[in-house]
């Protein structure tokens, strides 16, 4: 559990997540953030691939849950589709949301990741935790401050921590 802005794994998007690569991973609990990770801000449905894609997760034996700063009510609606747990307002960068994840799902934080698409919450959040920090692009720029801190963040997005 350290402090740090680097990934293990980066990819495009959250389908890229594979059940094999988890497997890989050693990932029992695969922790989702809401908010351009598995959805566009502001929408309140989910592509097929992304159902389709939780449905393989859950079947190659990889639990879901999601993990969000969303105070609305798009966690609760998303975990519904998804079958899965949720917890908002998790308060990312603060890894107090995926502890308490992992705490409800019972599994140790060696044996979960985190998918999430933003370096200052996401990845510092899953780093302070001690789970893995699977890395995803935003699935769309809704407002320009949000493009100005993805831009912020592309130091680190161009690297992944050592040794993964």
């Amino acid at each position: 559990m350290s402090f740090s802005l680097f990934p293990d794994v980066k990819r495009k998007k959250v389908t890229e997540l594979t059940p094999r690569l988890l497997a890989e991973l050693g990932v029992e609990l695969l922790i989702l953030d809401v908010d351009n990770t598995i959805a566009p801000y502001g929408t309140l449905t989910l592509d097929r691939a992304v159902t389709d894609w939780a449905a393989a997760v859950k079947a190659g034996g990889v639990g879901l849950y999601i993990v969000s700063n969303n105070k609305g009510e798009r966690p609760e609606v998303f975990a519904k589709l998804l079958g899965v747990p949720y917890i908002k307002r998790a308060g990312k960068p603060s890894p107090r949301g995926i502890r308490q994840a992992l705490s409800l799902a019972g599994i140790p934080p060696e044996r979960a990741a985190l998918a999430g698409d933003q370096i200052y919450t996401d990845t510092i959040a899953a780093n302070l935790a001690g789970v893995k920090m699977l890395l995803v692009e935003p699935i769309r720029f809704s407002n320009p401050f949000l493009a100005i801190r993805y831009g912020l963040e592309l130091p680190f997005r161009r690297e992944k921590r050592k040794g993964v």
